[in-house]
């Protein structure tokens, strides 16, 4: 993989109220005006309606699609069920030119224990194996947890293990968040990432009301801000070295390299992402916003 051929481009969860708010249509007019033209789609139902819309948007705007999100879970959620909507995903992502669909988390009951948690490697395998049959890659996403160990072995390690025809989407905030290097966890996985989110981690100090209640003798509002002071933060506003970043993901195979910011804290989230942008485009990577996607 090199520049010229991975893509930079956005997580729609990031906008996600906005759509509620403004619609789908809008929003990724607004998306494809500020160079975010490379969409990986979550937390937007993919009702007959969305998916006309996607599709418009991809015709006039064009806009492309670099993967669509599912779950390994029944019973719904804020992505279909890849058990229960198999064929809708499928459907959908050939109609959106997209050979990409990625798990945003492994459901929580699997990391009650070693068995439950080679349960779900192997139900992932069979479901990445069943994707690629009809010529789409099933990718996993990270959070934190998967860097605890579980059974003797870290649970990222066991899932890349045990579901080895799973490609993995390492998010480099929560690489960070979990403890690890996010340049070195791109490097030790090199081969089996196919995306990649680009999110920076920040210390934040406590709102200025805060200090307010700590000047009246209240420490609780600074107290609890103490106890968990990371946030998400635009790239190139926290401490992730990004140009690094950027290299070691393309270096290890990425196809998808994809804006995200899970809170912006009261700043306009379409603000958030044109500063993203902005900052990798600074430091060379503009080109990677344009292109043919893959």
């Amino acid at each position: 993989m090199t520049a010229q051929t991975a893509r930079i481009g956005v997580q729609l969860m990031t906008v996600r109220e906005q759509v509620e708010s403004l619609g789908l249509a809008p929003v990724l007019e607004r998306l494809a005006g500020i160079g975010l033209a490379n969409i990986e789609v979550s937390q937007v139902p993919l009702t007959a309606e969305n998916v006309a819309v996607f599709e418009r948007a991809r015709d006039e705007l064009g806009l492309g699609y670099a993967a669509l999100s599912g779950t390994m879970e029944a019973g719904g959620g804020a992505n279909p069920s890849l058990l229960e909507d198999y064929e809708h995903l499928r459907d959908t992502a050939r109609r959106l030119g997209t050979e990409r669909i990625r798990i945003g988390m492994l459901p929580l009951a699997a990391l009650r224990d070693e068995q439950a948690l080679v349960q779900f490697c192997r139900d992932a395998e069979a479901m990445a194996r069943r994707l690629a049959d009809d010529g789409i890659r099933l990718s996993y996403h990270n959070h934190h947890l998967e860097f605890a160990h579980l059974g003797g072995r870290e649970v990222l390690e066991t899932i890349r293990t045990e579901a080895p025809a799973m490609w993995l989407e390492l998010d480099v905030h929560w690489v960070q968040r979990g403890g690890h290097d996010p340049v070195r966890t791109l490097q030790r996985f090199a081969g089996a990432v196919d995306l990649v989110h680009l999110k920076d981690f920040r210390v934040g100090l406590p709102a200025a009301e805060a200090f307010e209640a700590l000047a009246a003798g209240d420490r609780s509002a600074v107290q609890q801000h103490l106890n968990q002071p990371v946030q998400f933060a635009e790239v190139g506003q926290g401490t992730l070295d990004w140009a690094a970043v950027v290299y070691a993901g393309i270096a290890a195979g990425a196809a998808h390299l994809l804006i995200e910011q899970d809170a912006t804290y009261g700043r306009d989230p379409f603000e958030s992402l044109a500063m993203s942008r902005e900052h990798l485009a600074g430091l060379g990577f503009g080109e990677m916003f344009s292109g043919p996607s893959r």
